[in-house]
């Protein structure tokens, strides 16, 4: 490739299977070390300390230290974003494991996508959002209202907090399972962090699947939909 960024040397670092478990590992949002880098890859410490040397020095992951311990993360959302967005290919071109998991049918209910709601339920509320008034579709980004400003406001989110942030309010995230977009940025991460505070939904241990209770399906939709 003669112009332009570098894409083979990103896909290379993916590519490996090694490392895609890695990752995707890291997609929980959740910072690891490579102790459970290296039982999520099927590797030794040794190979996974390789492995995860390359995947900073491609701007992959972040390395951060806690007192003795060492933990990994995704370096941001934009990693995330490009990780689903491979999921979906995949799962579009029929490239799927050969064995279906056990938490499958979870995971394309809810999922955790770095830090934010993705899969139907993910879905479901960014198209209702939407159908609210609440956002507003952009060209590059979507786009909060003052109607969703107010929304936001009732379902305890401090918005004025969230723009002193530098990362975007709000993001659009293509949904691997689902095939169409889901909310990310600043919002779509407080918005999954309320719902877990009601109680709403729960993360499910060592997945990231989130588990809705029907109560707590219902009590959302309320929440969203109410005039």
């Amino acid at each position: 490739m003669k112009d332009g960024p570098d894409i083979a040397r990103v896909a290379a670092l993916i590519g490996d299977p090694a490392r895609a478990n890695m990752l995707t590992a890291l997609m929980t949002g959740q910072a690891l070390t490579a102790t459970e880098l290296a039982a999520e890859a099927g590797v030794t410490p040794q190979t996974a300390s390789s492995h995860l040397a390359q995947l900073e020095a491609g701007g992959l992951v972040r390395p951060r230290r806690q007192g003795r311990h060492k933990y990994v993360s995704l370096a941001g959302e934009e990693v995330a974003a490009v990780l689903e967005g491979l999921m979906g290919l995949a799962a579009g071109t029929g490239q799927l494991r050969t064995r279906v998991g056990p938490r499958d049918a979870a995971l394309r209910k809810a999922r955790v996508c770095y830090n934010h709601l993705a899969g139907e339920m993910g879905v479901w509320l960014y198209d209702a959002l939407l159908e609210q008034g609440y956002l507003l579709a952009g060209a590059e980004r979507p786009e909060l209202t003052e109607a969703g400003a107010a929304f936001a406001g009732r379902f305890g989110v401090d918005l004025e907090a969230l723009r002193g942030h530098r990362s975007p309010l709000c993001l659009d995230c293509l949904d691997w399972s689902v095939r169409r977009t889901h909310l990310a940025g600043s919002l779509g991460r407080a918005l999954l962090a309320r719902i877990l505070e009601q109680g709403w939904a729960r993360r499910e241990a060592g997945s990231r699947a989130v588990l809705f209770s029907a109560s707590g399906e219902a009590a959302l939709r309320e929440a969203v939909l109410r005039e």
